[in-house]
């Protein structure tokens, strides 16, 4: 049996996951962290972006994160968000059209606050995106 560390995946709203995990893979701000079981403790910002667990029976399961922060303990991973979802669950149509006015707004920029937001819409649209086209990818090969 494979060794193993307890994840959770926590959003503003609910719990997304909670379970084992034998290896985890998140977007950080410095670029892909992966995780496995005894791993030192340390503290990391999360990008928009996916989230991988290879649960205690070496099945993939995917999420999408806006961002937030993760936690590692040796045995322990906690990622605290302010919106996750399974990445099935995402709504591909809300995605482009998210992604649609932001780049709209964009373009029609009339002040930095709204460069800033826009700019932060179109990052998690564009994330979501990917996340959508990955697990067809994975979904193929499987």
């Amino acid at each position: 049996m494979a060794m193993t560390m307890h994840i959770d995946i926590v959003s503003a709203e609910e719990s997304i996951y909670s379970g084992t995990a034998s290896y985890i893979l998140a977007r950080a701000t410095e670029g892909e962290v992966g995780i496995y079981p005894r791993h030192l403790p340390m503290l990391v910002q999360l990008q928009p972006g996916e989230v991988t667990v290879r649960d205690e029976f070496d099945e993939e399961q995917h999420y999408y994160v806006s961002g937030g922060t993760m936690e590692v303990q040796p045995h322990v991973v906690t990622i605290l968000a302010d919106a996750a979802t399974r990445a099935r669950d995402i709504d591909e149509a809300a995605a482009k059209e998210a992604q649609r006015r932001a780049e709209q707004a964009l373009a029609n920029q009339t002040s930095e606050i709204d460069y800033a937001r826009a700019q932060a819409e179109l990052v998690e649209a564009a994330a979501q995106l990917r996340t959508i086209q990955k697990l067809r990818k994975t979904a193929n090969k499987g």
